[in-house]
């Protein structure tokens, strides 16, 4: 039988197929990038042992996806001859190293700047207790976790345009708050704070800010040694400036200074953040 005719019905048929099915594999596009949402990963740690038989499993946890890295210790502890498991109560300290950057340490739990994917190798001091179990138990965990969320691009920036205070002096700063992404709104506190025992005084004309109002009502005192802003028109390409003069005795005193902002997602509880801009030292 000739092949020819069921040749040309092959090709006929080819011709009304869309072009995406016949493209080679190279001559199509590549998928989007999917954004990676925030998520927690978490690893077993170590196991600790008291001398009565009692034991605490410990597991470590990093959450990533978003500016922060949030380490956390969570635990369950065993009674002493059985199987009963118990929920544990765990502080203490940990650091965390990535190949290529700084090693950074914090509080159980808590938090520090993200940087990014990695390869994150976490140690901690723990102490756990379990009043039910009977623990009450410290020693050193560890674990290896593989992050892969993409570092956030930063949505707020601050900065000053000095680097030192003056010591026996009156130092005038300008403190400039950026929101640089479109996602959230105007709203952004900028905070200032020195060191309590040096008598530093922060002050300013600027009607927006305040020095924190501490005590119970009807108390009138004030903290000399921070101050507290409320800006509300921060906009992309319209930064806030906030001009302050800090007083220092024969004392030095750092100051630091950070912003929270808000990130309005419908009537989400937390979707803001906080912010660490530039420390302040004496010349």
């Amino acid at each position: 039988m000739p092949t020819r005719p069921t040749i040309l019905t092959c090709l006929a048929g080819a011709a009304l197929l869309p072009l995406a099915l016949v493209a080679p594999a190279w001559a199509r596009p590549a998928p989007a990038p999917v954004a990676e949402a925030p998520a927690t990963l978490c690893a077993p740690a170590g196991t600790l042992r008291g001398t009565h038989g009692e034991e605490a499993e410990v597991s470590l946890c990093a959450g990533s996806g978003t500016p922060l890295l949030a380490v956390s210790a969570p635990a369950t502890c065993r009674v002493a001859g059985t199987r009963v498991r118990y929920a544990c109560r765990t502080d203490g300290t940990w650091t965390v190293r990535v190949a290529g950057r700084a090693p950074v340490t914090g509080t159980l739990p808590g938090t520090q700047d993200y940087s990014g994917p990695g390869t994150y190798d976490i140690s901690a001091s723990v102490h756990v207790r379990s009043a039910p179990a009977g623990v009450d138990l410290r020693g050193t965990v560890h674990a290896t976790l593989t992050l892969t969320a993409p570092k956030p691009a930063p949505t707020h920036a601050i900065a000053v345009d000095r680097t030192a205070l003056r010591r026996g002096a009156t130092t005038t700063l300008t403190y400039t708050v950026r929101r640089d992404s479109d996602d959230g709104d105007g709203s952004a506190r900028l905070g200032l704070i020195g060191e309590e025992a040096s008598g530093m005084r922060i002050a300013t004309d600027d009607p927006r800010c305040v020095n924190p109002l501490v005590g119970r009502y009807p108390s009138k005192t004030r903290l000399p040694y921070a101050l507290d802003c409320t800006l509300t028109a921060l906009q992309p390409g319209h930064p806030e400036k906030v001009r302050v003069r800090v007083t220092l005795g024969s004392t030095c005193s750092t100051v630091v200074s950070k912003i929270g902002y808000w990130m309005p997602r419908g009537q989400a509880l937390y979707t803001g953040g906080m912010l660490a801009g530039p420390t302040l030292s004496c010349d």
